[in-house]
């Protein structure tokens, strides 16, 4: 029994992928707080009646306890902490939140414990069950996880010169804010308002904490994302299916 015991590893995580393995089992994908992102079987999760159907859901956040082996571990039980219901039964949220972990997945390696990060991922979903504007948190989400992508940009100097004075560009190419004099460097650099220099540099470095209610325009949430986008493109190779869905609804909305 002791032996038993030392092989299984209660962790508090949140799902971040799931994918049907055979007729009734799902292998479970957990960003954990404690071990970074593993993968878990969980046995007979696709029959309704199963104890673990509930909890091998995607965005379920709960504690897990699972029998540890060499490659994937089995789910032994589960309980939910929240399930972000709102989040679940609103398919913009959930897109919203969709993209949220499937980037998370993409950008994290197996079992590297990244405690912040799991912490970065909760705020998200909690703040989008709270009903707080979910453009604005997604724009926060993705200049966060540069630092995770390994692809982060020169945000607190003109990335030319070095001055600190306010920038006016924000240029692709040179990975970074440009001022009045270096401007001329990019000539496909996007233009800034002091506004928007300040969003992108105070997005990056932000204390989720601290969150109140943010309140932007159409405008300044569509010219963040334009920027955000195209610095992804350039730099992550991400290609995220749940990143196109996203795209397309927010065009669907656009229309309507």
């Amino acid at each position: 029994m002791c032996g038993e015991k030392r092989m299984m590893q209660k962790v508090e995580g949140i799902v971040i992928r799931t994918i049907d393995y055979g007729e009734s089992n799902k292998i479970v994908t957990l960003f954990t707080r404690e071990l970074g992102k593993i993968g878990v079987m969980s046995r007979g999760a696709k029959k309704p009646k199963s104890r673990l159907a509930a909890v091998s859901q995607l965005l379920i956040y709960g504690t897990f306890l699972f029998q540890k082996s060499q490659g994937l571990g089995t789910l032994n039980q589960a309980e939910i902490i929240d399930s972000f219901r709102d989040v679940r039964h609103d398919l913009f949220r959930a897109s919203y939140a969709t993209y949220m972990v499937e980037m998370t997945d993409k950008l994290t390696d197996e079992k590297q414990p990244n405690p912040s990060l799991f912490e970065l991922l909760y705020q998200m979903l909690h703040y989008l069950d709270e009903g707080v504007d979910a453009d604005v948190l997604l724009r926060i989400f993705e200049m966060k996880m540069l630092a995770v992508a390994g692809i982060r940009p020169q945000l607190d100097e003109c990335v030319s010169c070095g001055s600190t004075e306010v920038p006016v560009a924000f240029s692709i190419k040179d990975a970074g804010f440009l001022c009045k004099r270096c401007v001329h460097k990019d000539e496909r650099a996007y233009q800034l308002s002091a506004h928007l220099a300040r969003l992108l540099r105070l997005f990056y470095y932000f204390d989720l904490e601290r969150l109140g209610q943010i309140s932007l325009k159409q405008e300044t949430k569509q010219q963040l994302k334009e920027i955000i986008s195209a610095y992804y493109d350039e730099y992550s190779g991400l290609r995220l299916k749940s990143k196109r869905f996203l795209d397309q609804l927010e065009r669907m909305d656009d229309l309507r």
